[in-house]
């Protein structure tokens, strides 16, 4: 499964960027945003048609 997750600015929330990860690598990128304070917002991506 694969997921996007989206850096929030942290005056507003709005996102700043996004990149899209597959489940191995949340929870890496989690502790590194938990690291220095910085908001996530994570979602299931949509899966593209082929």
């Amino acid at each position: 499964m694969r997921f996007e997750i989206m850096r929030l600015d942290d005056v507003d929330g709005t996102p700043v960027d996004s990149t899209v990860v597959d489940a191995a690598s949340v929870n890496r990128i989690v502790q590194q945003a938990a690291a220095i304070g910085q908001r996530l917002w994570i979602r299931p991506a949509e899966s593209s048609a082929s």
